[in-house]
């Protein structure tokens, strides 16, 4: 099941590309996070295709949702005023023999790292600041976020919604005149 909801979103991400590789692509997020090896694939299709990829957050981004968040091109990551947005260090589990463990341990610490220095390059922040955040769940407001650097605007749907009004009347105005 999960692997078609990834395949789903790789095909999205490239077919949206080829429809008009000049046209930016929106990714809405509201999400708890996921799988860290899905949203690493998800980050590298973003990085891989032409289009700018516009993100939002509406609602809540953790985990790997909220790095998927700041993973859009700078200057066009928003959040809604009311979106809680949380960063954390990776997490899971591994059994089975000693050996087995250690080798799993090894490999999310590697991941660890490659999630914070990725992090660290699209907010500006140290990478001990990022290393020091990630420790443990670490929630910010939407404006925490922008000074932060995780994304570059909040958007309020209320100055939104004047503007499309501005710009219909400003339309009208035009078709009256002529």
């Amino acid at each position: 099941m999960r692997w078609n909801w990834l395949l789903r979103a790789l095909t999205l991400l490239l077919f949206l590309e080829a429809e008009d590789p000049h046209k930016d692509i929106y990714l809405y997020i509201n999400s708890p996070g996921g799988s860290v090896s899905d949203g690493l694939g998800i980050y590298d299709t973003m990085n891989h295709i032409r289009p700018d990829v516009c993100t939002i957050c509406y609602g809540f981004a953790a985990s790997m949702g909220a790095f998927l968040l700041g993973a859009g091109t700078k200057g066009k990551r928003s959040s809604l005023p009311s979106s809680r947005i949380m960063i954390h260090q990776p997490s899971g589990g591994a059994q089975g023999q000693a050996v087995d463990i250690e080798i799993q341990a090894k490999e999310i610490l590697y991941t660890k790292n490659r999630i914070n220095q990725r992090m660290a390059d699209y907010t500006g922040q140290s990478l001990l600041r990022i290393e020091q955040d990630t420790e443990r769940d670490f929630y910010m407001s939407a404006e925490e976020v922008v000074a932060y650097g995780l994304i570059d605007q909040v958007i309020n749907p209320w100055e939104l919604r004047k503007a499309e009004l501005s710009t219909l009347q400003t339309a009208s105005e035009l078709v009256t005149a002529s």
